[in-house]
């Protein structure tokens, strides 16, 4: 089973702020459910709440420490638990929040991850991406347009 991250950081690595993305970029959402759709994603309680609702057409499992239960999602206490409930598929997405990637890092065999080419204030920030462990093996870059104010890059990174 390959474990991918799918993540969209600013240059300074920030990832959010106030539970809420910093910047809205409809061709990064079109990607990552273009790579997502079909999939098992795992994400922390925060990251889903701020998601308000299952993902759709997607198996969705959320890790919290709280003893609740959450309509059309699956809810674990652990990163390695809801690996478990995986066993089996090709490919399973974790999808944030920062702890949850922080969790997941040294599991992970392949990230997605968007880059806005911008520096923002966040309270919530990914993990350093050690050179070396990392390979480039695809990248397109994405200038501004109307529905884009920021440069941006979707890149590949598969552990070495």
């Amino acid at each position: 089973m390959t474990i991918s991250i799918v993540v969209a950081i600013a240059k300074n690595h920030a990832i959010g702020k106030d539970n809420q993305l910093l910047w809205h970029l409809p061709k990064d959402l079109k990607h990552f459910k273009e790579i997502t759709s079909g999939h098992t994603i795992i994400m922390g309680r925060k990251t889903y709440e701020s998601v308000g609702k299952p993902l759709p057409n997607r198996r969705n499992i959320i890790i919290t420490r709280q003893n609740i239960t959450i309509e059309g999602c699956e809810v674990v206490n652990s990163i390695d638990d809801a690996l478990k409930l995986c066993t089996g598929e090709d490919e399973v997405f974790i999808v944030g929040g920062a702890e949850i990637y922080k969790q997941a890092m040294p599991l992970t065999d392949r990230i997605y991850l968007t880059i806005v080419h911008q520096e923002f204030e966040g309270d919530t920030y990914f993990p350093e991406i050690k050179e070396g462990i990392w390979k480039e093996t695809a990248r397109q870059d994405h200038g501004t347009d109307e529905k884009h104010l920021f440069s941006y890059s979707f890149i590949t990174l598969e552990r070495r």
